[in-house]
């Protein structure tokens, strides 16, 4: 019988483990204190070996031009991060058909693209990318979400090219970012472990995006303003009681209706993502369950006062002194409140870090919010053990397709594996084959759900079975899809396979293979043509070059014929590329395959234009003829 495992929120407890057993917190901080101090509007680094932390100040001026002024720095003001940033982010860019785009905050897109264009910064960024083994970004306040935000930039501009850099972004009293979408896209690329926020238990910053641009928020503006242009906050903001108690409650009224809706947040609210570490004069707890976030913001802010919500925001520094410290302390309860089990004596130890106490109100909604954030049911590793046992039992599908793919190969048409499918009749062969491939598509995308919502291991996207079982399944099953995409005639109504019709699943494979240690023996000459054809979007490629040789006859209009010459000779010289390295599968090169026919068909109209130079424009050793 299937049991239930209660397992810890493991992603974040690593995180958490991992930064209060090293100085990284405290470091962190005091280069943060540093940057406050001497680079206002800008950013230090600090080399030690091969590790550079850059830390943001948190003495930052929103753009007034682009955001909006002060005031609009604080609202609700969220822009599409694919027409903003210009290409900046192109792993968060990628959005799926129909899904919500990932959207910031303006005003601090606009400040870190002041950053950026700053040569100072592309040049630090240069020498780290190229001398070091681990970047740190860190940052206090508005400094936090630029560290935030260079951290998504660099993460998502790592992924055009192999290195071995990692990136570590630790933030204090961060304002919310950006939407349910931009979290979401951060699961997907499994960069969740990539962030940790650290968050004082009534700090009202981090829970200020929350709440909408009203008159009563007007003073708080001021407050923020002054925290941003003066290292000596305290002295310099004077809020009188009233002030503070009527923000305070206005926020807290507006993180308790957050709360409420977490379940179906709309487009335009702001959402966390990344590990969130609370802290308290009791210790600390480590989240990285979004919703639980939103709720933990609100239930922990309840339990505060007005006072204490600005200060808090100033108290970074004596926090983070004492999570490293109470790591090393065992901590016990009175001998009569020990839980009855393991489960709920980590509950109550979490509820203890955050400093709500048994007798608070707010004590028994706190213990929900926690033993959700633990999600109960399978482990993570169980989850892993499951899929493997799921793979083997389905095996037996990808060799019926192995088992068709030879037939086809040696089948006396010689059409291949690829045309043989796309215009495949009704038999019961061909029918039981596009079974097999719609039952492993549905598998493979289970696995992807499951790893977007982190419920696989963290490092499940690089262990060697799942990479290569991926890569294995790709190769031989999406030339079957592009063949039933062209069949439908789908691309006349989308557009092509490789822009308009390729499932993104295909596209995580692809990272996860990119991303693998190679292996020597890979780079082998081939002295056979390969089993699978090492591209497998080869045949969309194929199809696109048809289009194009077919338009060549047809078009008159000079610049487009160009165009379409450029097209098709970057075609020939790739597919002739991959010919010779013998990177293809032989169906490639049967006699009657599309790629052979086109071949055909293109090496007639070059002889046409040979004899014939005049009659039409024409492409003679890759240059355009008139």
């Amino acid at each position: 019988m299937e049991t239930t495992e209660a397992s810890p929120f493991e992603s974040s407890e690593m995180v958490a483990t991992f930064l209060a057993s090293t100085p990284l917190l405290s470091d962190s901080w005091k280069l943060c204190s540093h940057a406050n101090a001497t680079a206002p509007h800008g950013f230090v680094a600090n080399r030690i070996g091969d590790v550079t932390s850059v830390a943001f100040s948190g003495v930052q001026m929103v753009p007034a031009a682009a955001a909006g002024g002060l005031e609009q720095s604080c609202c609700r003001n969220l822009v599409s991060l694919a027409a903003a940033a210009d290409g900046l982010f192109p792993a968060l860019q990628r959005r799926g058909e129909g899904e919500e785009p990932v959207m910031v905050h303006t005003g601090f897109l606009n400040l870190f693209l002041s950053v950026y264009n700053c040569p100072s910064f592309r040049n630090q960024m240069l020498e780290i990318m190229n001398n070091n083994k681990s970047v740190v970004f860190t940052g206090h306040s508005i400094g936090g979400a630029l560290a935030s935000l260079s951290a998504l930039w660099l993460l998502s501009n790592l992924q055009s090219f192999p290195s071995p850099l990692s990136v570590l972004c630790i933030t204090f009293g961060l304002p919310l970012l950006g939407n349910k979408s931009l979290s979401r896209a951060i699961l997907q690329e499994r960069w969740g472990g990539n962030f940790c926020h650290v968050i004082a238990k009534h700090d009202i910053v981090p829970r200020l995006l929350l709440a909408p641009l009203t008159p009563q928020l007007h003073t708080l503006l001021q407050f923020w303003h002054l925290s941003m242009t003066s290292p000596y906050l305290r002295e310099a903001v004077q809020l009188n009681d009233n002030d503070k108690s009527e923000l305070f409650h206005l926020v807290l009224a507006c993180t308790e209706e957050s709360a409420k809706a977490v379940e179906e947040p709309d487009m335009s609210m702001f959402w966390p993502f990344g590990n969130h570490m609370f802290c308290s004069e009791d210790g600390a707890i480590c989240v990285d369950s979004a919703t639980a976030v939103v709720k933990m913001l609100h239930l922990m802010l309840a339990t505060g006062s007005a006072s204490s919500s600005i200060d808090d925001h100033l108290r970074y520094e004596d926090y983070v002194g004492k999570v490293s410290m109470q790591f090393l302390k065992r901590r016990g309860f009175p001998e009569e409140e020990i839980p009855d089990s393991s489960y709920e004596a980590g509950i109550a130890l979490a509820l203890q870090s955050s400093g709500i106490s048994n007798h608070d109100s707010v004590s028994e909604p706190a213990k929900d919010c926690l033993k959700m954030a633990k999600r109960m049911g399978r482990t993570p590793n169980l989850n892993s053990a499951n899929l493997a046992i799921e793979l083997s039992k389905i095996n037996p599908l990808r060799a019926q397709i192995e088992w068709y793919k030879a037939t086809c190969d040696d089948s006396r048409d010689q059409m291949g594996y690829y045309d043989t499918f796309k215009q495949r009749g009704a038999s019961r062969r061909d029918s039981k084959v596009n079974m097999n491939r719609i039952k492993l598509a549905q598998f493979w995308t289970v696995l992807i759900e499951m790893l977007e919502s982190n419920a696989l291991p963290y490092d499940f996207h690089k262990r060697e079975k799942w990479v290569y079982a991926s890569q294995s399944y790709k190769l031989l099953v999406e030339p079957l899809d592009i063949a039933e995409y062209y069949r439908s005639g789908m691309h006349r109504t989308k557009g092509h396979y490789l822009k308009h019709g390729r499932d993104r699943m295909y596209e995580i494979f692809d990272r996860w293979w990119r991303d693998r240690r190679a292996v020597e023996e890979e780079n082998d000459k081939r002295t056979k043509f390969a089993s699978l054809t090492q591209d497998s979007c080869f045949w969309a490629r194929v199809e696109e070059a048809r289009e194009w040789l077919d338009n060549v006859r047809s078009e008159s209009d000079a610049r487009n014929l160009s165009l379409l010459w450029e097209n098709i000779d970057k075609f020939e010289q790739y597919a002739r590329r991959m010919v010779e390295r013998k990177e293809v599968s032989k169906d490639v090169v049967a006699k009657n395959s599309s790629y052979s026919s086109w071949m055909e068909n293109w090496n007639e109209l070059k002889l046409q234009l040979q004899q014939f130079p005049t009659r039409f424009p024409s492409c003679l050793d890759g240059e355009v003829v008139p």
